[in-house]
């Protein structure tokens, strides 16, 4: 856990079509919401926003000022422009301190170039470079570490079940309410942060990877495949997950 963050928003009178005008003046708008809490439009200078966006990211609570009022949040919601990628609103869900939040997190490799798999010339890849875990708002580690330093031949791996969680802190597993039929349903702590490879047989797979691809567009290309429009999506940075996010409609009007 890093430094604390600290936001200071002002309540914002404007919304609808009229908010363009605070983009114009350098200001983003805002709203804050949770659980108990009517939905509070708010307001903030662009560039403590966007520094605030990349010091909290999708893990870290963030202390908020809006007048007398104190509350600790998550960004929700990141809405970015299309076009010029500057951020043009945020969603906070307020939290409470004493209930845990799902939150997702990076995890960093540490012994890079240490290992004995690495002085002898093969290379470690990363496979999963975030986890979901679950614990109170204030104990949300910046990052989860795993040590690649005992790595030595071709094949080893570093699974989840490598990672040494700090108390108070656990694993979000997604059930699907099938797992006692299929007893060989691999376990979360199963999954592989990183693994071990020759460069010929990694640079003969990604050789194999790129024919594939190329195959796959010229099939989608020969049968006239359309660009799928709603993979263009917005940034999305979720932090609690205890309620959903009011509607826009009922907040922020074409904001």
């Amino acid at each position: 856990m890093g430094d604390k963050i600290n936001l200071t928003l002002d309540l914002r009178t404007l919304q609808g079509k009229k908010v363009k005008q605070l983009r114009k003046e350098g200001i983003i708008p805002a709203v804050v919401y949770g659980a108990g809490l009517e939905p509070i439009n708010v307001q903030a200078a662009q560039n403590v926003v966007d520094k605030v966006i990349r010091d909290a990211g999708k893990h870290t609570p963030v202390h908020l000022t809006i007048g007398d009022k104190k509350e600790i949040a998550m960004i929700k919601d990141v809405e970015l422009d299309a076009v010029k990628g500057l951020t043009r609103h945020v969603s906070f869900h307020a939290v409470k301190q004493n209930e845990p939040v799902n939150a997702e997190v990076p995890i960093h490799l540490t012994g890079q170039g240490e290992s004995a798999a690495e002085r002898a010339g093969l290379i470690v890849l990363q496979a999963l470079d975030h986890i979901e875990i679950r614990a109170l708002p204030l104990m949300l580690p910046e990052a989860l570490e795993v040590s690649i330093a005992d790595l030595k031949e071709a094949g080893e791996q570093i699974t989840l079940g490598d990672i040494v969680l700090p108390e108070g802190i656990a694993f979000v597993e997604h059930t699907t309410g099938h797992e006692e039929a299929d007893e060989e349903a691999p376990k979360l702590t199963d999954l592989v942060i990183a693994s071990v490879y020759e460069p010929a047989a990694l640079e003969a797979a990604n050789d194999a990877a790129a024919g594939d691809a190329t195959i796959d567009a010229e099939v989608e290309s020969d049968n006239g495949a359309d660009t799928d429009q709603d993979s263009q999506a917005e940034a999305k940075q979720p932090g609690g997950k205890a309620q959903a996010e009011p509607k826009q409609s009922n907040v922020d009007a074409n904001k």
